[in-house]
């Protein structure tokens, strides 16, 4: 019996230190509005920098299901919006704190389209943060696009 607990206790402490440091809602909503101040100043190497090295994505404009992207397919992601809409710009309406590392944010993605008129798009992202970086980016708006008539 004597042999097997430091085995355990060793076991117990690699567990413990392994685990995720869980953010608490403050610092969760903190990360998330340094986020947006990086995206509209579109700094997308700061932004990028904010995800894990490889990061999970639901978003419409990256087909369906979930994709892994790297911080330099994010930023050539972002850079490429950019060119298209120089002006665009979010702003948080609400963050709702999920628990387990999870943030949602509301907000509104706004600017001049190609054809010169202003929209507004309603914009969710559920964001998973673990040991301070975004692991997982999980995006929602409606990205049906009407003909005009």
């Amino acid at each position: 019996m004597k042999k097997i607990f430091p085995f355990f206790m060793l076991a117990f402490s690699l567990i413990a230190c392994s685990e995720q440091k869980n953010m608490s809602t403050s610092e969760a909503e903190k990360l998330v509005n340094q986020y947006f101040e990086h995206f509209n100043k579109h700094d997308f190497v700061k932004m990028a920098n904010m995800y894990a090295e490889t990061t999970d994505f639901k978003d419409p404009s990256l087909g369906q299901g979930i994709v892994k992207q790297t911080r330099q397919q994010t930023i050539k992601k972002y850079t490429e919006l950019i060119n298209i809409f120089p002006d665009l710009h979010d702003q948080i309406i609400q963050t709702y704190p999920s628990g387990n590392n999870h943030i949602i944010v509301e907000f509104i993605s706004s600017g001049i389209g190609p054809d010169k008129k202003k929209f507004e798009l309603a914009i969710c992202i559920i964001f998973t943060i673990e040991n301070g970086l975004i692991t997982k980016d999980y995006t929602y708006f409606d990205n049906f696009n009407e003909e005009e008539k």
